[in-house]
């Protein structure tokens, strides 16, 4: 006698919930810590105590940029909520303290343009190639925020004059990565859109 077959139920892919899951609330964290650091940054005198303040609230939601991807990723609690307020979190919470920080004269404006500018670019160009194809993220642009989350926290911790020097390295160390990762959208934005239409023009199989 065959023995019935077994059936196997799929795993289920990353749900939509509409309930707000661990991720999506530190995600929301995150939003929420911008317009903080933006008043410990500009409505507070910056006294030895709020530079820790603001980087205490800065670095924690750095960390929970990091978190929150992974658990989605791995309890399978993937939303279109996280995949868009994600970058839109980071990009916010780095673009307030270093404009902050210009305001107050110890970021250079031409830093935090170049680094703006780009966030800019890349999101614009990613729109422009989305009927083509999806423009993944990269080592490099991890490298990117890394470097300019570490910039941001030594710009906003109350470093000493020998410490302080580290800072401006730190700052230029991110423009480049910021510029570099920029040029790599761009090209793959161009590799994306040719390719697309290459096989638009090319003849159909017989």
């Amino acid at each position: 006698m065959t023995a019935a077959p077994v059936t196997r139920t799929p795993r289920p892919a990353a749900r939509e919930e509409g309930r707000l899951n661990l991720p999506n609330a530190l995600t929301l964290g995150r939003l929420v810590a911008v317009p903080v650091l933006a008043v410990l940054l500009l409505a507070v005198e910056l006294s030895t105590g709020s530079r820790l303040l603001a980087w205490a609230v800065f670095t924690i939601a750095c960390v929970t940029d990091v978190v929150d991807g992974r658990l989605a990723r791995a309890w399978g609690q993937v939303t279109r909520f996280g995949v868009m307020a994600d970058p839109i979190a980071d990009k916010a919470l780095v673009g307030t303290a270093l404009i902050g920080l210009s305001l107050l004269g110890q970021v250079p404006w031409w830093a935090t343009a170049v680094v703006l500018g780009r966030e800019v670019g890349v999101t614009l160009v990613r729109l422009a190639v989305l009927r083509h194809g999806l423009i993944p993220a990269s080592r490099g642009g991890k490298l990117k925020a890394l470097s300019q989350n570490v910039a941001v926290a030594a710009y906003l911790l109350p470093l000493g004059a020998a410490l302080g020097t580290v800072r401006l390295p730190l700052l230029l160390l991110a423009v480049v990565c910021t510029v570099l990762t920029g040029l790599d959208y761009a090209a793959r934005a161009v590799r994306i859109r040719r390719d697309a239409l290459a096989r638009a023009a090319a003849p159909p199989a017989d």
